[in-house]
């Protein structure tokens, strides 16, 4: 494995793997500062449970990687996280296109886990044994182009999808809008749309699982009981009706 994971594309064959997610910058609230403005923490606070689905999924499949890369890391405090749970072995690396995340990641660095302000597409890596795209899909343009990119570089891949499409979102006037205006969420998912959409760019789907709820607005809190009770009934069913869950999936 290189110590230095950040080379650019230099070979004709490595630049068939080139893939840029960023078709405007001037335009994109993670380049642009939009996005920072909006989210100054960059959603630092729900890492320890974005950690936590990782490695239970990594549990549930006896899974031990050692070198293992985020696209889209944000603050990097997902990564400093599992640095804390995983084998002293491991070496961890993060790349991301807003510059604004990548100044707070910095302040994570250490021996084994460093940062980069990089679009992953257009630098020539070795093969990670994971990678992780958390909550990263739904903002990219051309998802499909990036999951493709993605498929070769690494053995094994933990995605999560926001689920923005349910009974909910459809009822209420703005909703799906909300999520494009507050969270830059491009594309909107249920969870057979996710699956499907990995399967189309050629992954092979090993499990999934919804994550727990975290039900942060108020609405959501109040609603809490009714659907820990749905959920338990049928998790599909209430996925469907009430949304405000994720995905989380571990593909090859």
């Amino acid at each position: 494995m290189h110590e230095d994971a950040t080379s650019t594309l230099g070979s004709n064959e490595a630049a068939s793997r080139r893939f840029s997610s960023v078709s405007n910058p001037a335009l994109d609230p993670h380049l642009n500062g939009e996005y920072f403005r909006h989210n100054p923490t960059w959603h630092v606070e729900y890492s320890p449970w974005k950690s936590g689905n990782v490695l239970q999924m990594l549990e549930r499949n006896r899974l031990k990687p050692l070198r293992i890369c985020e696209v889209g890391c944000g603050a990097g405090e997902v990564l400093r996280q599992l640095q804390l749970q995983l084998d002293d072995q491991c070496r961890f690396w993060g790349y991301d296109v807003a510059p604004q995340a990548i100044q707070l990641a910095k302040q994570r660095e250490n021996e084994r886990l460093t940062f980069a302000a990089a679009d992953l597409g257009e630098l020539d890596t070795p093969r990670f044994d994971l990678m992780l795209a958390l909550e990263v899909v739904d903002h990219v343009e051309d998802y499909f182009g990036f999951l493709r990119m993605l498929k070769s570089r690494s053995e094994w891949k933990i995605f999560s999808f926001s689920l923005d499409i349910s009974v909910q979102s459809a009822f209420r006037e703005g909703a799906l809008l909300q999520r494009r205006v507050a969270h830059t969420h491009r594309h909107h998912f249920s969870k057979e749309t996710a699956l499907r959409t990995l399967e189309e760019t050629g992954f092979e789907i090993v499990d999934f699982f919804y994550p727990s709820n975290l039900a942060f607005s108020r609405l959501a809190r109040l609603a809490k009981p009714v659907r820990w009770l749905t959920f338990n009934l049928n998790p599909d069913m209430c996925v469907r009706l009430f949304g405000g869950y994720s995905l989380l999936v571990l593909a090859r």
